[in-house]
């Protein structure tokens, strides 16, 4: 499928936008909205693949919103961040210095509401670990045992496991408590 599908780099930025610090290095995480972050990772699907953002609480793992698309359009991105805003605001907010990341349609939502941006070094995947752990989950635990036929059955499938993976999955690093438990109790 890669060689008929060849696989973009995600994290790659744009001739042009601004790249900003990575500011998280040795940050103690206390509370829920102190550091959301994202990411977009590949879902195969017959034919091709669709593409997948998240946005999540790394104090609490509790995924906030998420946005499935055919194109890489920054679009779904923002649909998902401005989502994920019914919840509150982070004090800082980190993604990779992909495009859809570092345009200035993405930045100047964050800007506009005073939070501050941190971008992973270049190739830094630890940089922003709490959400490959999701995509691992997601990826192990959903989409690599369904093998979906269609985008339609890709969207319900990472939804409902998505669901579980906030409501009812134990975290080990959140003392065997669930992400939505975290997040409200904070």
């Amino acid at each position: 499928m890669q060689a008929i599908y060849p696989k973009k780099n995600l994290s790659k930025a744009a001739a042009g936008h601004k790249k900003y610090p990575y500011i998280l290095r040795g940050m103690v995480l206390t509370a829920a909205n102190q550091v959301w972050s994202t990411d977009i990772t590949y879902i195969p699907v017959r034919g091709g693949f669709l593409y997948l953002v998240a946005i999540i609480d790394w104090h609490t793992r509790y995924v906030l919103a998420w946005r499935m698309s055919n194109t890489m359009d920054v679009r779904f991105c923002i649909n998902a961040l401005e989502e994920a805003f019914q919840y509150g605001k982070p004090e800082i907010f980190n993604s990779d210095q992909g495009v859809q990341f570092t345009s200035e349609e993405f930045t100047k939502i964050l800007k506009h509401k005073n939070i501050k941006i941190s971008m992973d070094g270049k190739g830094r995947w630890a940089d922003k670990v709490i959400v490959e752990r999701l995509w691992r989950s997601v990826k192990y635990e959903e989409v690599y045992i369904k093998r979906y036929e269609s985008g339609l059955e890709a969207i319900q499938g990472i939804k409902k496991n998505l669901t579980f993976y906030n409501d009812d999955r134990p975290h080990q690093a959140l003392g065997y408590k669930t992400p939505r438990s975290m997040y409200f109790s904070d």
